[in-house]
């Protein structure tokens, strides 16, 4: 795993680059978050290939209990993905909500998730 740096309008936004999963539990993300929260950095990039696929089943509650800690410590998060895949209704209406707020952001390109994060 690879942490990239960037710093947009005096926020530190974390790029996290991986070739496997990073997030395979809860307790992964909120390693994850806790890593990066006290590297003083105020914003995290994932990429939805980094993220097992249980997390976008809502039915197990892996994606709130991550979400919830993000939102805890107030640190924002903007995944990278094609979520054309997830066609289920309750994880698109989640993904949509989740796009008008600005804790958590689900974007189609890293551009895209440092303009959501700045």
């Amino acid at each position: 795993m690879k942490i990239e740096d960037h710093t947009l309008n005096s926020i530190k936004i974390a790029e996290v680059l991986s070739e496997e999963s990073i997030i395979k539990t809860a307790e992964d993300g909120l390693d994850l978050l806790g890593n990066l929260y006290y590297q003083g950095f105020d914003g995290i990039i994932l990429y939805e290939k980094n993220i097992v696929p249980e997390f976008f089943d809502l039915k197990n509650g892996m994606a709130g209990e991550i979400l919830q800690k993000f939102s805890n410590y107030r640190v924002r998060l903007a995944i990278v993905g094609d979520f054309t895949a997830h066609t289920g209704n309750s994880i698109r209406d989640f993904m949509y909500e989740s796009n008008k707020g600005r804790q958590v952001a689900f974007v189609g390109s890293t551009d895209e998730a440092l303009q959501k994060l700045a």
